[in-house]
């Protein structure tokens, strides 16, 4: 990996690319819970202020009604996209009343499943289609585990990039295979040290005691409210979260040699029928419980830290766009919301994450076989559970290596790649951010989730009450933040807009939602 990208940075300045060595698009996608004024999941509507939640382009929801996802476009720099959410929240706050919203990944307070309400999109076929398919994943895996919220990075390698790195690499591919084939090597090396994501930026090592899934009889007690794990970065990534746990059982790992192979172990599990979801029903008394009973209802259902992504046209299946127009950019999901910023991520930390991007990009070609993923998976969970714990090894190559000793490693090529990025822009931004969470590996008392434990434990707070605390801190942020009127102006239009097109699309849809069902599903990649 390191020889890699020392030989690809010598490569980049032999052809004097590193004008173009940095991120053309960076995008966010935050979700964030509503509360009620006693901290309890909201269970009110999606407010009508909001706009439609099926068709805004920035303020939509997740799985549940409560569930609120916040959506800036693809911007140039780190620095907008933060300035765009930061709006987004500034025009959202006034519109839900005294109702809060959640600024940590681990839910609010729950009083069980009947608590959670999923979210409704209208009545036309897709809002119905949006809805049942979340009816399916409550079924399937519970609705608790649903309302676990994140940060969703998008990045994209700018397009005068491709033509110059396809010619240094005198690759004779043509323009899209290469760009796909770029993007799933970097993908590729995104797995395999993804885990370096949970052990800096891992924010939920404790979660209130209403969060009641199976997994948290292995959790220990904090206080009478709370459960946590002693070395725990990322419990949202680990057993307790939101993760495919039969995938082994049943076969439906997704394979990231290329895009082709991508796209049909994902198209299998969506046509293959799998008898416990059979047991559920399709539909039951009139009413569909599920999409289908297939071992992944779309794709989406199939949970990855790290995919290829292509905008879709309505309608169009995730991987049809995928096969027709190839990769447009990789959504990174595996960063916990920050609880320390009032945007749920910091600039530094989306610095830091461009820079990984690029390291993977220039990294190892290698495919990932039987043996390393069995490494990946083991890696990841180790990290989500036990990252802070001194003595902890993780598996590299069919031998065990100290996590320091590979975080320093990791580091001292993610400095080089920084340095590279930071040539001609006439300041150190990335080589400032490498080096600001570099302090976690020399103290890991310095991770997010070690300085969250330390804050309860000095202050004498359960997990809801220290995350609430911060949360009215962060509505007293925005009632005080200046608006930009420009773009408070353009999610104002949004909202009118979005209300008259889901009228328009339940006015005009001419099929029964069964009829819609099997027309979506019928289409073959």
């Amino acid at each position: 990996m390191y020889q890699a990208i020392q030989d690809n940075l010598k490569l980049i300045s032999k052809h004097n690319m590193e004008s173009t060595l940095h991120i053309g698009k960076v995008g966010i996608e935050k979700e964030s819970l509503r509360t009620d004024k006693k901290g309890v999941i909201a269970n009110t509507d999606h407010p009508v202020a909001l706009g439609s939640a099926l068709m805004h382009p920035y303020i939509t929801t997740d799985y549940s009604e409560a569930l609120l996802e916040f959506v800036t476009p693809p911007l140039d720099t780190a620095e907008q996209a933060i300035q765009f959410l930061g709006q987004i929240h500034q025009f959202v706050y006034p519109n839900i009343g005294k109702e809060c919203l959640w600024p940590a990944s681990m839910p609010c307070i729950l009083n069980g499943e009947q608590s959670i309400r999923i979210a409704e999109y209208g009545t036309s076929n897709l809002g119905q289609m949006k809805n049942v398919y979340r009816r399916g994943l409550g079924y399937r895996y519970g609705k608790v585990m649903q309302v676990i919220s994140g940060i969703h990075v998008n990045l994209s390698m700018p397009e005068e990039f491709w033509p110059n790195w396809q010619a240094a690499l005198e690759d004779k591919s043509s323009p899209q295979d290469f760009v796909n084939q770029q993007y799933f090597k970097l993908i590729r090396n995104l797995q395999r040290v993804g885990w370096l994501v949970p052990y800096l930026f891992g924010a939920s090592p404790a979660v209130d005691k209403s969060f009641s899934h199976q997994g948290v009889k292995d959790l220990q007690r904090w206080d009478e409210d709370t459960l946590y794990e002693e070395y725990a970065t990322s419990l949202r990534l680990g057993d307790i979260g939101y993760t495919n746990h039969r995938e082994n059982e049943i076969g439906v790992k997704a394979c990231y040699d290329n895009l082709p192979d991508y796209v049909s172990c994902l198209t299998r599990a969506i046509e293959k029928p799998y008898a416990p979801y059979e047991e559920i029903g399709v539909q039951v008394n009139g009413e569909y419980r599920q999409l289908n009973a297939n071992i992944l209802q779309i794709e989406n259902e199939y949970y990855s830290t790290v995919r290829p992504k292509q905008v879709a046209y309505r309608n169009e299946k995730p991987t049809q766009a995928l096969l027709d127009r190839g990769v447009q950019y990789v959504e990174i999901r595996s960063l916990d919301l920050n609880p320390f910023s009032p945007f749920g991520v910091s600039v530094e930390q989306l610095r830091f994450i461009e820079v990984l991007f690029v390291y993977c990009l220039l990294g190892d070609e290698s495919l990932i076989d039987r043996k390393e993923r069995e490494e990946i998976d083991i890696n990841a969970h180790e990290v989500s559970h036990h990252g802070r714990n001194p003595e902890l090894h993780l598996r590299k190559k069919g031998e065990s290596i100290w996590l320091q000793d590979w975080c320093k490693e990791i580091f001292a090529s993610l400095l080089k790649v920084a340095e590279c990025m930071d040539k001609n822009s006439g300041n150190n931004l990335f080589v400032q951010s490498v080096n600001q969470f570099y302090s976690s590996v020399e103290s890991v008392e310095e991770t997010f989730s070690a300085r969250i434990l330390s804050s309860m434990r000095d202050n004498n707070l359960s997990y809801y009450q220290y995350i609430e605390s911060l949360g009215k801190k962060y509505c007293q942020f925005y009632s005080c933040s200046e608006r930009c009127e420009q773009t408070t102006n353009d999610i104002s239009k949004a909202v009118e807009t979005s209300l008259r097109e889901q009228k328009e699309l339940e006015a005009n849809d001419d099929k029964s939602f069964t009829e819609f069902l099997e027309d979506y599903f019928a289409k073959k990649n």
